[in-house]
């Protein structure tokens, strides 16, 4: 049997006709950036966060920087936030010229760990920014309760958690603005980059709508330096079509981690997700730990299962950031993790044959 990590093209199978039709309409009326295919899409995305403003961009680290852009950060400006999130959360504070100041993780959940903020907070602190990691959100209410102390403003970078869910309020909606990635394999992904900024407050939607159009508020009148970041119609049409099913996408991946939870129940070697009972997570990944992780990724694939790390190395082992002078230890928790977190196959259309073909393998590799 061949598993593959996520298989879009049976998505695409399964939408065909409303995906060709959307393309195609976009093709007819020959309009290819901005216009009411980005607007409507625009519009509905909001709505399905709940909020009151959504602006689409290019990809997910621009909506990152053009948030924190809209916050005010800047040089010489601190943003706290974890080392084991994807680079562009990092990244994007680096390219305000602010930096980035690690918090080591929760050992069950992967998200940054709130009671460790507070120590990191200096004068220069700006903003704080955690990621709903693998698609399960942070601690928002002990997060929320710093920033308000501290009078700190809170960057949610929800890149993998489109839909998920903290005390029943879904994600975009938990801090002053949030960021969302449409990449090909999120939970809600286009054919190509897409990216959105999500927010209630007139003022930072304004400023990102500003800043993501060259800094232009309309034609010829250039505000400040901005930059160009636009959603293509055509992506903002495929997007359109696909958030009809994002919540019964979501259900269908909640409940295969239920049947990896199931089929993997005491495999010692094995630790599962832990999901928090006020979380409902949009599961974009299924990340195990894993002894001998590394072995078992390569017999995974000799049975073509294709098993990933994320991440391998934290963001402040990366070369790129050896000026912010962390070394190996510092963060000990995010650190092991790397060493053992294991993310196996999960998306909607995975079947519970190949989920037991997976944990059969599993078992086998320990000997059970």
């Amino acid at each position: 049997m061949k598993i593959e990590f996520i298989d879009l093209k049976k998505q695409y199978q399964s939408l065909k006709n409303e995906l060709d039709g959307a393309i195609a309409r976009v093709l007819d009326k020959g309009i290819f950036v901005l216009g009411e295919e980005v607007e409507n899409f625009s519009r509905e995305f909001a709505r399905f966060c709940g909020a009151k403003h959504c602006i689409a961009v290019a990809s997910g680290t621009d909506a990152l920087y053009l948030s924190l852009k809209a916050l005010g950060v800047g040089k010489g400006d601190e943003v706290i936030t974890a080392p084991n999130s994807f680079v562009a959360t990092a990244m994007a504070i680096s390219l305000t010229e602010a930096k980035p100041v690690f918090i080591d993780i929760n050992p069950l959940t992967y998200n940054i760990d709130a009671a460790k903020i507070e120590e990191k907070i200096t004068p220069k602190t700006k903003a704080i920014i955690p990621v709903h990691l693998y698609g399960q959100p942070a601690d928002m209410d002990e997060v929320f309760e710093i920033a308000s102390k501290y009078n700190l403003k809170i960057l949610e970078d929800a890149c993998q958690a489109h839909g998920a869910e903290y005390k029943n309020k879904k994600t975009g909606t938990l801090g002053d603005i949030a960021a969302f990635s449409f990449g090909p394999p999120k939970p809600l992904g286009a054919y190509g980059d897409g990216g959105a900024v999500v927010t209630n407050d007139d003022a930072l939607a304004e400023k990102v709508s500003i800043y993501k159009n060259y800094g232009a508020p309309k034609r010829d009148n250039y505000l400040l330096v901005g930059i160009n970041s636009r959603l293509d119609a055509l992506q903002a049409a495929i997007l359109k079509v696909k958030l009809k099913y994002l919540d019964k996408w979501n259900e269908m991946r909640r409940n295969n981690a239920k049947l990896y939870d199931r089929y993997l129940e005491g495999v010692a070697e094995i630790t599962r997700p832990m999901i928090l009972s006020h979380n409902r997570s949009a599961f974009h990944l299924y990340v195990v730990r894993a002894r001998n992780r590394d072995s078992l990724a390569e017999y995974l694939k000799t049975k073509q299962i294709p098993a990933l790390i994320h991440y391998p190395r934290p963001i402040h082992l990366q070369s790129g950031y050896a000026a912010l002078g962390y070394k190996k230890s510092d963060f000990p928790v995010t650190e092991r993790a790397a060493e053992e977190i294991l993310s196996l196959p999960i998306f909607p259309e995975l079947l519970e044959n190949e989920i037991g073909y997976i944990a059969e393998n599993i078992k086998r590799f320990y000997g059970l």
